[in-house]
């Protein structure tokens, strides 16, 4: 999927998106953003609500590339008006300045220099800080609670009592002792809250 949305940005007609047609090119750059940012929210609260039958691991993974692409393309775009951007010519030249930003990196071989491009360059790294850190965040705790489910009896992931809520929301000691691995008291000491 991620390969056809890159073919996809090397072919599309980007020209028409210019300076000749501004409001339809900022217009549909804006629309795009909106419309990932709703997704990756939507994801992250499936994720957050354990929803059964979301795939955060493949969708929110397409929309940070989506994501990217976007930008690449308003990069591009951008760059054929006079003194926006120093060594930015080609849709590769923008795809690399749009991950380098992500990755803040910052070689400085390509660099804004107008006006309306460094307010794209603050838009991305604000996009990037909100949308994309959060998502990210979100995967990872999926991933770990994942892995704990299916790992935790092997040592790393598994539950102790006191990470356990009770029905008051502090934290569930399972009784006077330590559970064991069966869930039956060992004969531990007490827990200690």
């Amino acid at each position: 999927m991620t390969a056809l949305m890159v073919t996809g940005y090397f072919l599309l007609p980007l020209d028409a998106f210019g300076s000749e047609r501004p409001v339809i090119g900022w217009s549909v750059f804006v629309l795009l953003l909106t419309l990932i940012a709703v997704l990756l929210l939507k994801q992250m609260r499936d994720v957050l609500l354990d929803r059964m039958g979301v795939h955060p691991g493949f969708v929110i993974p397409l929309l940070v590339a989506l994501t990217v692409l976007a930008f690449s393309a308003a990069y591009y775009t951008l760059a054929k008006e006079p003194g926006q951007f120093h060594g930015l010519r080609t849709r590769l030249d923008a795809l690399y300045f749009t991950v380098v930003t992500l990755a803040t990196v910052g070689y400085g071989d390509i660099h804004p220099r107008g006006q309306t491009s460094r307010l794209l360059a603050v838009i991305q790294i604000t996009y990037n800080l909100v949308f994309l850190t959060a998502a990210a965040t979100t995967l990872s705790h999926r991933f770990r609670r994942h892995v704990g489910r299916h790992w935790g009896g092997r040592g790393g992931g598994a539950v102790r009592p006191a990470d356990r809520e009770g029905p008051d929301g502090r934290p569930d000691t399972g009784g006077p002792h330590d559970a064991g691995p069966d869930g039956e008291d060992d004969g531990g000491p007490p827990l200690r809250p």
